[in-house]
C-alpha cells in the first residue's frame, strides 16, 4: 500500500477520510480485536486501496487487530473498513466465541498476579 506522506503534516489523507467520518458501518456491526476475517472470492472493481489491501491480507485468516498493525491504520478505521467488507460478502467473520474456548478469569488474574511478582 501506497502512503502519501507529508515530513511536516504527516498522512495527506486523514484516517477519518477513508471511513467519509463514519465511526460504525451501515450495519452498525462492531468487529472484536481478536476476530478472525477472510476474504471470500475475487475482489471487485472499485474498491479503493485500503480495502484492496485488507483482502490481500486476509487472504488466510488474520484478526482485525494484525490487519490494523498490517495497514498501519487505527483499529477503529480498520473495523469500519471490514464491516463495509463484510456487508457487502467480500470477507467472512469469526467471532472469538466461535474460535476457540477462552481461559477461565480465574486463570487471567493468576498470571496478572504472577507478572506483578516478577
Amino acid at each position: 500500500m501506497t502512503m502519501w506522506m507529508d515530513d511536516e503534516a504527516g498522512p495527506l489523507v486523514r484516517p477519518y477520510a477513508l471511513t467519509r467520518g463514519r465511526t460504525r458501518s451501515a450495519s452498525g456491526e462492531t468487529l472484536d480485536l481478536i476476530a478472525m476475517v477472510s476474504a471470500v472470492g475475487d475482489p471487485p472493481g472499485g474498491l479503493g486501496p485500503e480495502q484492496l489491501a485488507i483482502l490481500r491480507a486476509a487472504r488466510s485468516p488474520i484478526s482485525v487487530a494484525d490487519v490494523a498493525v498490517e495497514l498501519d491504520l487505527p483499529v477503529g478505521v480498520v473495523r469500519v473498513l471490514l464491516s463495509d467488507l463484510h456487508d457487502h460478502g467480500l470477507i467472512s467473520v469469526t467471532a472469538p466465541n466461535a474460535a476457540g474456548p477462552r481461559p477461565s478469569e480465574r486463570l487471567l488474574k493468576e498470571v496478572i498476579n504472577g507478572l506483578r511478582a516478577l
